[in-house]
């Protein structure tokens, strides 16, 4: 299990409870367990940050009702919607009239010029690299191409993460307790680091060293 996942879903997931009223307080206090694994095998390998992510977000419908997305991804001047869609009894009997009305509603999202990427539950269990490729394409496309800091792997961005909010320099003992990684690997990730302009050794012998981030290096923290 994904420690650092689990931790940042959890606090994210009760924010997001504890912004909202209604039926959409509802949908998120039920969240399915399709739409966590998207965020699980998916978004938060590519991504790394729940930052401008709302879950069960409410949109006005042709009709004046409402309806919900699985998740919105607000920031601006771009809209992007990701649905997770599973093929269970309710997706296999689904009748005609419920197909026509998911096809509109995908139709008017696009008109009011949001960007929808939909992910199979196949993809998402077996396929999550294919789907990680789609979400970072078009982060890429619409937020100024590749970001070196964005392709990092999940536990060099915590790091850098943890280095931004730190009071002091960061030592291989905090890292092995934020990750739940050894010695050896704590001072390989910030070792790695420092060699890629991220991080700069401060004090210490050969065998230890304290670190910091350099702040124009990672200009998104």
């Amino acid at each position: 299990m994904d420690r650092t996942f689990e931790t940042h879903y959890d606090a994210w997931m009760k924010r997001q409870i504890a912004a909202s009223a209604g039926e959409r307080r509802r949908r998120l206090q039920e969240h399915g367990y399709l739409e966590r694994k998207l965020l699980q095998n998916v978004w938060w390998p590519a991504v790394g940050s729940f930052e401008h992510l709302h879950a069960e977000y409410e949109v006005a419908d042709f009709k004046d009702g409402v309806r919900f997305l699985d998740f919105a991804y607000l920031r601006m001047p771009h809209r992007i919607c990701l649905e997770a869609d599973g093929f269970g009894p309710h997706a296999r009997y689904a009748d005609r009239h419920k197909f026509s009305d998911d096809l509109t509603r995908q139709n008017h999202l696009v008109i009011d010029d949001w960007r929808v990427l939909r992910f199979s539950a196949d993809d998402i269990e077996n396929h999550p690299r294919k789907c990680q490729q789609v979400v970072l394409q078009l982060l890429g496309r619409l937020f100024g191409g590749r970001d070196p800091y964005v392709e990092l792997p999940v536990m060099k961005r915590e790091i850098l993460r943890y280095a931004a909010y730190s009071p002091g320099p960061v030592k291989p003992s905090e890292i092995q307790g934020l990750l739940g990684v050894g010695d050896k690997t704590a001072r390989k990730l910030l070792r790695e680091l420092a060699g890629d302009g991220y991080l700069e050794p401060v004090n210490g012998t050969r065998r230890f060293h304290s670190y910091q981030l350099v702040r124009s290096k990672v200009k998104l923290l």
